[in-house]
């Protein structure tokens, strides 16, 4: 075994990227910076003048759920795989020595969206945007989590009118 060097993690995550990381589909694909509004609206986090520790980012808690919903991950299997896997750690932008959340911080902010009534409407619109870029969300378990590419449909407008008055086109 050779000696750990200081370029080891981003040979390993160049390594990844050539094997086709999803997860690096998904961040060339989403800005998830656009989810912030409506998620800080939602989480209605106080100003921090009471003191306490600081809440992790809004952004960073929903690409948690997002992995979490797309491998179909417990609260406490995601905390375990986020802190082994270098891919779940690239998406969400943590390096190694950085604060993971633990499970039940995974759940609180899962149930904070949800009594909000803003998980279902966030989930809506992460699904379109990969839509509108030409892929279907694909999930499952972990070892088949996919982005695949959606085939595009190529009628013409005389078969479009046929579809819509409900014959078959030739």
């Amino acid at each position: 075994m050779k000696q750990p060097g200081f370029f080891d993690v981003e040979e390993r995550l160049a390594r990844l990227s050539g094997l086709g990381d999803q997860l690096e589909a998904f961040s060339r694909t989403v800005d998830f910076e656009v989810f912030r509004p409506d998620l800080e609206l939602a989480l209605a986090y106080s100003d921090g003048s009471k003191g306490g520790r600081p809440p992790f980012d809004p952004v960073l808690m929903f690409k948690i759920l997002v992995i979490q919903t797309l491998n179909n991950l417990s609260d406490e299997r995601t905390e375990y795989l986020i802190n082994d896997r270098l891919s779940f750690m690239r998406f969400l932008g943590l390096r190694l020595s950085d604060r993971v959340p633990d499970a039940k911080t995974v759940w609180l902010f899962r149930e904070r969206l949800t009594q909000a009534g803003a998980i279902e409407r966030l989930f809506d619109r992460f699904d379109t945007t990969l839509r509108n870029a030409g892929y279907l969300p694909m999930s499952g378990q972990i070892l088949d989590a996919t982005l695949v590419a959606a085939p595009k449909q190529r009628n013409t407008n005389a078969e479009k009118a046929d579809l819509r008055a409900g014959r078959l086109p030739e």
